[in-house]
């Protein structure tokens, strides 16, 4: 049984890890998943990001912002990647108001049918509303030990990916192969196995 019709999102700006990004847009529709890079368009049809080793242009033309609760409800997964992707996204022009992308974030956690993954430097994005994780168990990349403890989760460095019920956490973007391959799981999983 493949994952037909399953949707993942992945959250997408510029400096995102090739590596990573470029092993979703395979690995994924594999499975036979839909995937969908999902950012922030400024009310423009298309933006181009840039990689963050090499340059390499990618196209995205989906907008978070217009995904309603009903909408968010029809995906399995909603991913938060590596590198600067989650720094960029938080930005807000008005510092008494989370980013857009932190409350699209928000709202994806609080539907428990939706897993949320979250890799590396993705906890930057989580920063904002450290309630979201905070007492749960999870790994991130090395150097964001400090925020990760200061949001007042439970940094479990014995593990490349952590699982607390609808939370999936990896440790960097080298892990991607793990992370996507736990998620794909827990989807089979909700599905009743393959």
């Amino acid at each position: 049984m493949k994952l037909e019709g399953k949707k993942v999102g992945v959250l997408i700006e510029s400096d995102f890890y090739e590596k990573e990004i470029f092993y979703y847009e395979h690995r994924f529709p594999e499975e036979g998943i839909e995937l969908h890079f999902l950012s922030r368009l400024w009310g423009q049809p298309m933006l181009t990001f840039k990689g963050h080793e090499w340059h390499v242009p990618m196209e995205c033309r989906e907008s978070f912002e217009s995904i309603d609760d009903a909408e968010l409800a029809t995906y399995s997964a909603i991913i938060v990647p590596s590198a600067i992707v989650s720094d960029r996204l938080r930005y807000t022009e008005d510092l008494s108001k989370l980013a857009p992308a932190v409350e699209f974030i928000k709202r994806a956690f609080a539907n428990k049918n939706i897993i949320k993954g979250i890799i590396c430097h993705g906890f930057w994005l989580i920063s904002p509303v450290p309630e979201l994780i905070r007492g749960r168990p999870v790994i991130g990349h090395p150097n964001l030990y400090g925020d990760i403890k200061n949001m007042g989760a439970i940094y479990t460095p014995e593990h490349d990916v952590v699982v607390d019920g609808d939370l999936v956490t990896g440790r960097t973007g080298g892990h991607c192969h793990l992370f996507a391959r736990k998620i794909i799981d827990m989807m089979y999983e909700k599905e009743g196995g393959r």
